[in-house]
């Protein structure tokens, strides 16, 4: 019998184990990286270090076990949730989602926040559409998920904002925390059980760093304090590196505090206070300072959801150092597994370039959605794509989008009106679709169980549309079957969360819009005009948001017509809906 001969190429899942050995050795540990790793992890990460072959995440010389999982683990008995698997990034594979909770009910779900000096960008806002669909996918199996999502309030990009704005540490990190809330609101995110912000938890940071004192796995310079890298074993077992010989600069701060480092790799837990932090210090038994990024994290998590958590989320650019960092201060400080589950989404990319406020395409929410329908879109389009592969957004996309949440609210509103009619379904007809919708369901549960494949799960969704948009064009829907399409969008809407008023794009009344020829326009109107049209023949697009908001605020609406021409309406000063103007 002729065997396939494996290629060496292939993901290491598929090969055997002394196989991969074998291939590991003789080709490397590059490939593995690429493999292993979400795609879209940054090059600059696998850059930093040597990669790990066959790199497990170790304490004591022990490989971790699952925590809080016997031997051949019970799982879930909740609804459907002993079938969800969800790709573990310290694993390199799907693994069944199983939580620690004794009775199987309970979800312990910690997800990274914002940094608040400055509004969230769409990137930013993939990751909590991201956390948002695994909450819902996790209620719709029936689990009681207790979410802790955090705020960044202090770091050094606040302190340079609180310095560029003169404005107070508060009453900045309250404006942009406002703000986000805003825009969660409009996207129609659940809240997370609780928002904790790391300067009310300064105390509880300290007693974590005290203890990783006590324990040799930190230690002082002046009122500095460092996290030390080497008395870690499994420090990068999550990313998968291997971090002896890296560069110097690597951990919290770079090149910036090489001459306190015991270890290039150590980072900093607590940083002393200079006086360019002016007023922004806390005197504690460890320093006179402000905590490091990667403790804050670390300090909430354990208080709010204890030593080891079932579900820890955030973007893949998060991985390292972050989590890294993260993962190896708590374990050290408790002696217990961190997360049993870490899960990371991909980035957005603009017009297939990276998003960056160097290339001027930062676009946030507000720059992005002008209308309820848009808003609407966009989180079809981020809840649509598969959570982990990299997502390219332009103009197209988001047109695309709406035409699908178009096409969803009239057969919305066609099996309304069915259901409230008069006219029943006929039996063979009725038949055939609950037959439909019963497929669709199973695929649409298959999907999501699957890694929260969303595009699996909205073909399950489609194959109930077109089977119920025929009875519509036939007039043959009725009033059961217009029921049964009703009751099986709003249960798949339970997850997707798209038939909704966006909070904040609420239409008000406005005068009658008049369009006026752009040589008739006052110079200053006629010169934004022209000046946004330039920007964006660039694709600087902050700068033409920027003009077209200026333009909003003046009373005037200029609208993208074919081959580049513009149409300008007069309408009332400012835009119509209520949100806050990005500009």
């Amino acid at each position: 019998m002729k065997t396939r001969r494996q290629s060496p190429f292939l993901p290491p899942r598929r090969l055997g184990a002394a196989y991969f050995l074998i291939f590991s050795v003789m080709a490397g540990g590059l490939c593995h990286i690429w493999r292993s790793q979400p795609r879209n992890i940054s090059k600059s990460v696998v850059n930093r270090a040597r990669i790990s072959r066959g790199f497990r995440c170790r304490r004591g010389g022990q490989p971790w076990r699952r925590v809080g999982v016997r031997a051949g683990g019970s799982g879930s008995t909740v609804g459907a949730g002993d079938t969800l698997r969800l790709y573990n990034t310290a694993q390199r594979e799907k693994i069944k989602f199983e939580p620690l909770d004794p009775e199987g009910k309970k979800v312990k779900f910690y997800s990274c926040g914002p940094t608040v000096y400055d509004f969230a960008h769409i990137g930013n806002f993939r990751a909590f559409l991201t956390y948002d669909l695994i909450k819902r996918w996790l209620l719709y199996l029936g689990y009681d998920v207790d979410h802790v999502c955090n705020l960044t309030d202090i770091d050094d990009k606040i302190l340079q904002r609180m310095k560029r704005d003169d404005i107070s540490l508060k009453d900045l990190t309250n404006k942009y925390s406002d703000l986000f809330f805003q825009d969660l609101a409009s996207l129609n995110v659940i809240p997370a059980t609780r928002y904790p912000k790391a300067t009310d938890h300064i105390d509880e940071i300290v007693a974590m760093i005290q203890t990783l004192i006590e324990k040799d796995k930190a230690y002082r310079v002046g009122d500095s304090v460092y996290f030390r890298t080497s008395a870690f074993e499994s420090y990068g077992c999550l990313s998968g590196m291997n971090l002896e010989g890296n560069v110097e600069g690597q951990g919290e701060g770079g090149n910036k505090f090489l001459g306190e480092k015991q270890d290039s790799k150590d980072f900093v837990l607590w940083k002393a206070y200079k006086p360019e932090d002016g007023d922004v210090v806390w005197n504690t038994a460890i320093g006179n300072g402000r905590p490091g990024w990667h403790i804050e994290c670390s300090a909430m998590a354990q208080k709010y959801l204890g030593d080891t958590l079932d579900l820890h989320a955030g973007g893949v650019d998060l991985v390292f150092p972050h989590h890294e960092n993260e993962k190896a201060q708590t374990e050290a400080a408790t002696d217990k597994k961190f997360c049993n589950c870490w899960l990371h989404n991909g980035f957005v990319n603009i017009d297939n370039e990276k998003m960056s406020k160097s290339l001027g395409n930062f676009r946030t929410i507000r720059d992005t959605c002008k209308n309820a329908l848009d808003v609407r879109a966009f989180r079809w389009f981020i809840m649509s794509a598969q959570y982990r592969s990299p997502l390219n957004f332009d103009l197209n996309a988001l047109k695309q989008a709406r035409k699908t949440i178009t096409r969803l609210d009239k057969l919305r509103s066609n099996s309304l009106k069915a259901s409230e009619g008069s006219e029943s379904t006929g039996d063979e007809e009725l038949k055939k679709l609950k037959m439909a919708i019963q497929k669709g369901i199973s695929a649409f549960e298959a999907g999501m169980n699957d890694d929260l494949n969303t595009p699996r799960a909205v073909a399950g969704l489609f194959s109930i549309i077109k089977s119920a948009e025929q009875l519509v064009k036939k007039s043959e829907l009725g009033k059961e079957g217009g029921k049964a399409v009703l009751d099986v969008l709003d249960k798949m809407d339970s997850v997707f969360g798209i038939f909704y008023q966006p909070k904040g794009y609420e239409v008000k009344e406005t005068p009658q819009e008049i369009t006026i020829p752009i040589s008739e326009l006052s110079p200053d109107i006629q010169k934004m005009v022209h000046d946004r049209q330039a920007a964006k023949m660039e694709k600087n697009w902050g700068e033409a948001d920027k003009l077209r908001n200026q333009l909003q605020v003046e009373g005037y609406v200029v609208i993208d017509k074919a081959e580049g021409e513009l149409e300008v309406k007069r309408v009332a000063p400012a835009a119509t809906i209520t949100t806050t103007s990005a500009s």
